[in-house]
């Protein structure tokens, strides 16, 4: 699951950042308007400037031509995007570009064409206002089939020696052990990419929690200072997420915090409460979705479980398989469910 955004401005200070849900109701990354302007993506991609020879799967009607998907920085979404792409190109005969491109930073190539799919989608509400109920560029696929699950978690060794710091009343107590040469005398809330979304900024300071956000940078940062801490028995406490394949390797105990309802998190400044639940998701440009593609039934059809995507990262992560062989290898393991997401007849 990630992404996931509290990425703070360019010369603002993250313990200042209005910090957000998945379900996307503020962005502090800055999206850049006007014509002819490029947003560069992690990875060298960009939206805003045409590729040639990259004409979108949505020029043919009927035919399958070129299919541009998103690339999300979390290694589950990258297995989603693996077997899709896999499936497209063996059995449809399609092309796929893949883009690296942050989760806003996707969505603004709808409109352009340069993005067809964005195959895990964690809410946006936000993004889905703008560009599917607004600008109309854009429309739902259906779920992923992965149930989504967003928190602050600590290794099984800390939640057996202090059991009560599962419970988010007790973290000021803790804060002591959670301090680092980051955290400035506080204790240290560890997130990751500073692209993900997260509300972690707007619950330390709402809560008055003796914390300070600290992003670890990326995903595997994240993993590793979770592995760290298990194995030195180091404190840790971070930000995490399921489905994630790691959970299968240690598995996190999840801090509770006070319980999501519906509309606690509606303004991002004022969030007192946990995440909510999150049915993942599928988003593709309407021209795609018109395009009578074969790859678009593909991605509409395209569901697995937690444990399918988990498994796949694992593949990737874990088992440093390169993403085409481990979405060759579920394939091959799994042909009565990718028949299901292939065009009849």
């Amino acid at each position: 699951m990630t992404d996931d955004g509290h990425r703070p401005a360019a010369g603002e200070n993250q313990e200042d950042q209005v910090a957000v849900t998945r379900s996307g109701k503020v962005r502090a990354a800055a999206l850049a308007t006007g014509a002819g302007l490029l947003l560069t993506a992690c990875g060298g991609a960009k939206v805003g400037e045409v590729q040639s020879g990259a004409s979108s799967a949505a020029s043919g009607p009927g035919g399958c031509g070129t299919v541009n998907l998103a690339i999300n920085p979390w290694v589950g979404y990258e297995a989603n995007a693996a077997v899709i792409a896999h499936v497209a190109e063996k059995q449809l005969g399609c092309k796929v570009v893949k883009k690296d491109l942050k989760e806003e930073v996707a969505w603004q190539g709808f409109a352009t064409g340069e993005v067809d799919a964005i195959v895990e989608n964690w809410a946006h509400d936000d993004l889905k206002k703008k560009y599917i109920d607004e600008q109309k560029v854009a429309v739902n696929a259906g779920p992923t089939g992965n149930k989504g699950v967003i928190g602050w978690y600590v290794a099984p060794w800390l939640a057996q020696k202090y059991p009560d710091i599962t419970d988010w009343k007790n973290l000021n107590k803790y804060a002591s052990l959670f301090k680092t040469s980051e955290s400035g005398g506080k204790g240290q809330l560890l997130d990751g990419d500073p692209s993900f979304v997260t509300n972690d900024g707007a619950l330390v300071k709402n809560l008055k929690l003796d914390y300070k956000v600290v992003y670890a940078g990326s995903e595997t940062a994240l993993i590793s200072a979770f592995r760290q801490s298990e194995k030195l028995q180091k404190p840790v406490l971070g930000y995490f997420y399921e489905p994630q394949w790691f959970l299968s390797e240690l598995r996190l105990v999840k801090v509770n915090l006070p319980a999501w309802t519906e509309g606690c998190d509606a303004d991002a400044e004022k969030v007192a409460c946990d995440y909510p639940p999150y049915e993942l998701d599928k988003i593709v440009s309407k021209k795609f979705a018109d395009s009578g593609s074969p790859a678009y039934t593909l991605v509409k059809n395209f569901t697995w479980t937690n444990e399918d995507q988990n498994l796949v990262a694992k593949y990737i992560a874990e088992d440093k398989m390169k993403p085409e062989e481990a979405a060759a290898k579920w394939v091959a393991d799994n042909p009565d469910k990718v028949k299901g997401w292939l065009p009849a007849g």
